[in-house]
């Protein structure tokens, strides 16, 4: 069944979406098959949203210590630790963990951390910045608020990032056509959870600052191909699906390949503030 034949989503978005993986093993499996996918080839993000970071004052001085939730292999804590920071990396999936540890050990200030967004086991006041890097939709909302101002240090703040695929670039337009056929209603979910509704429920009405950057990664054929299997609603690379998938997503690189490589177009996006308490 492919996203035309699916029902339309109705309901709590985020909660639809987390149920949908519950066979997988909920938050804590689904990207267990995923990550030397999400290794291979998942982009990084750009300097300037560290310097935005910086500038607005969320990374209040060197070394500042970061709660970075839903951590996964480490790609935006890495981001953090070159900079000279101290991140307890805090991510539920013991294989995304492992791969986080194998990406960052050497680093003095990491800290891997077996705990989730609403329960990070951390101390009370013990972080300047908590940070979410692409993780957001598999959150429940309040426990998460909660658990990040019982964290947070007085003046701490949040900041809930994301790299958006750029949908008006060609190349971006038939991996979203791939996505639609083979991601069915995991794909669904996603996509009427992307309206980001639940940003504005977790800051509570407080003041938060918008960043918007450009963004984008050079891959070759493998990459491309770890890029669209690296998606949590993707099937199998060996299933029937996935096989289709493989051979679809090969044409669209022989489509946009120069020098046999493409660029992948992003907007790094991020909302940056205090969450406000509820009354």
């Amino acid at each position: 069944m492919n996203d035309a034949d699916s029902p339309p989503i109705a309901g709590d978005s985020g909660d639809i979406l987390r149920s949908l993986f519950v066979e997988r093993g909920g938050v804590r499996g689904v990207f267990s098959s995923k990550v030397t996918d999400y290794v291979a080839a998942r982009p990084g993000y750009p300097d300037a949203v560290y310097d935005a970071l910086r500038d607005l004052g969320a990374l209040p001085a060197v070394p500042s210590t970061v709660a970075d939730l839903g951590a996964g292999t480490g790609l935006f804590s890495q981001g953090l630790l070159v900079r000279g920071h101290h991140v307890y990396a805090v991510e539920p999936n013991a294989a995304m963990r492992d791969a986080a540890h194998a990406f960052l050990h050497s680093y003095a200030g990491y800290r891997g951390i077996d705990g989730s967004a609403e329960s990070t086991t951390l101390e009370d006041e013990s972080v300047d910045l908590v940070t979410v890097a692409q993780a957001f939709h598999w959150f429940e909302i309040e426990p998460t608020r909660r658990e990040c101002l019982r964290i947070l240090r007085p003046d701490g703040q949040v900041a809930l990032i994301w790299n958006d695929r750029l949908l008006t670039d060609p190349l971006q337009k038939d991996i979203e056509t791939i996505f639609a056929e083979f991601g069915g209603v995991a794909r669904q979910a996603l996509a009427a959870h992307e309206s980001r509704d639940d940003v504005l429920r977790f800051f509570h009405g407080a003041a938060a600052a918008s960043v918007d950057l450009p963004h984008e990664h050079l891959l070759d054929r493998a990459a491309l191909q770890s890029v669209v299997f690296s998606r949590s609603y993707m099937p199998p690379r060996q299933s029937e699906a996935g096989c289709a998938a493989a051979a679809r997503v090969d044409g669209v690189f022989d489509k946009h390949a120069v020098s046999d490589r493409v660029t992948m177009r992003y907007r790094t996006v991020a909302t940056i503030g205090r969450p406000g308490s509820p009354t």
